[in-house]
């Protein structure tokens, strides 16, 4: 084998919440993927008669649909004319930023929970009506509680096998609804194999003909939301339990600004209901899934470790995730 299959995967310009795009360049066997370019104008990131934009290369790992050498290659979009980043490209300001609190030792890990569609209705709905109300459906078992559970296990060796610092699945609390977890590692680690996380499980669920649906409330009534809670610790945190309560306090101060860039829809997921606090209201707590920010109780008992924030939407960008949380956690106590 002389060439490998590099498959360029970016965020394009869609609106209120970025679409991963892809395509696929052939290369010579031990050459780095290149420099490369693409249509701007069909992906709302550039007008017609100024189309060029370009793909550089930041993450490349293995591609497990493909295997043998072929390569998976996460890409920044920079403008044509001088490359320098483009609007979309929400990547660059969070590379500034975690150079700036690099002596902070900042770990990330994020829960991306998802919800499989089949057609109009989640998967394994029935096709008229509604399933039984929530409760057996968290982490369940068996046929008629967990469906596509073959596409969950697929997509987990798939990341597994690229490389990715996976570390979990479950299923959720809305039938046809999962998570799976990835971390704890830097703030660019995290951003970068949470996307190319998301792009495995869509190129996965395509096989299947399954969709997935990373929106907040996908279904509307008394059904659970979709979240990518996040985890975050600084070696101060680490070490002692005070920074902890002072990062929490740091959110609080800065609440408003973070519900605006944690994913559209974020309202009607936040109700104050079904695991959340109110969008509008703020609180932190120990074991607390009913706060903004909630402490983990092996948290309290050793006096140190991280938060969760369970604000972010399953839409968000992990990328502005990450970027803000370091600049109001680590730009309070700097």
């Amino acid at each position: 084998m002389s060439t490998y299959k590099a498959e360029y995967i970016w965020l394009d310009g869609t609106e209120p919440s970025a679409s991963l795009r892809s395509k696929t360049k052939i290369v010579a066997l031990g050459q780095e993927p290149p420099v490369w370019g693409f249509d701007g104008s069909s992906t709302n990131q550039a007008p017609g008669d100024k189309s060029d934009c370009v793909l550089q290369p930041v993450f490349v790992c293995k591609d497990p649909t493909r295997g043998d050498d072929n390569k998976l290659v996460l890409c920044e979009v920079l403008l044509a004319k001088d490359f320098g980043p483009h609007p979309t490209n929400t990547r660059a300001a969070l590379t500034t930023v975690a150079k700036r609190f690099a002596s902070a030792e900042c770990l990330f890990g994020m829960e991306q929970e998802y919800t499989f569609f089949d057609g109009a209705k989640p998967l394994g709905w029935p096709k008229d009506g509604f399933p039984g109300p929530q409760g057996p459906y968290y982490c369940a078992i068996g046929a008629g509680l967990a469906s596509g559970r073959e596409i969950v296990e697929d997509h987990m060796q798939a990341c597994l096998d690229a490389g990715l610092a996976f570390v979990g699945i479950n299923a959720e609390v809305m039938p046809g609804q999962w998570e799976f977890q990835v971390g704890a590692i830097g703030p660019l680690e995290m951003a970068d194999q949470l996307t190319i996380a998301r792009y495995l499980l869509n190129r996965i669920a395509e096989d299947y003909d399954v969709t997935v649906s990373l929106a907040a409330k996908p279904v509307k009534g008394d059904w659970n939301g979709t979240g990518c809670h996040t985890n975050f610790s600084t070696k101060a945190m680490r070490e002692g339990y005070q920074p902890i309560i002072d990062a929490c306090e740091a959110l609080g101060r800065k609440a408003s600004l973070h519900i605006e860039n944690y994913g559209p829809g974020i309202k009607d997921r936040l109700t104050g209901h079904h695991e959340t606090c109110a969008w509008n209201q703020f609180k932190y707590g120990v074991s607390d899934r009913g706060a903004s920010i909630r402490i983990p109780w092996h948290v309290a008992k050793d006096q140190k470790g991280y938060l969760e924030d369970r604000r972010p939407n399953a839409n968000c960008d992990p990328y502005v995730v990450c970027r803000l949380m370091m600049e109001t956690i680590c730009g309070a106590t700097t």
